[in-house]
């Protein structure tokens, strides 16, 4: 089974590289985008011992404790079977 884990700052946070990103995009004729914001990505592999549930419980308590800075980072993650 794998984890996908993406951390991005919160919403309050500034984000200079994504305003800096769609600063560029603008001076390219992107119009449509209207913000982007920068962050992390992660892919765990985890351990066949592990069931859905578990795996969940692990994922979560990584990515709040180890991945992100819960004071200016959130993250959301998704499971996929390995298979």
């Amino acid at each position: 089974m794998k984890a996908h884990v993406y951390v991005t700052l919160k919403r309050t946070v500034l984000d200079p590289q994504g305003q800096a990103i769609h600063n560029a995009l603008k001076k390219m004729q992107y119009a449509e985008i209207e913000d982007i914001r920068q962050g992390k990505y992660f892919v765990l592999t985890l351990g066949d011992s592990l069931d859905a549930v578990a795996a969940k419980n692990e994922v979560e308590r990584i990515a709040r404790e180890v991945l992100t800075n819960p004071v200016i980072e959130e993250f959301t993650f998704h499971l996929e079977d390995g298979e």
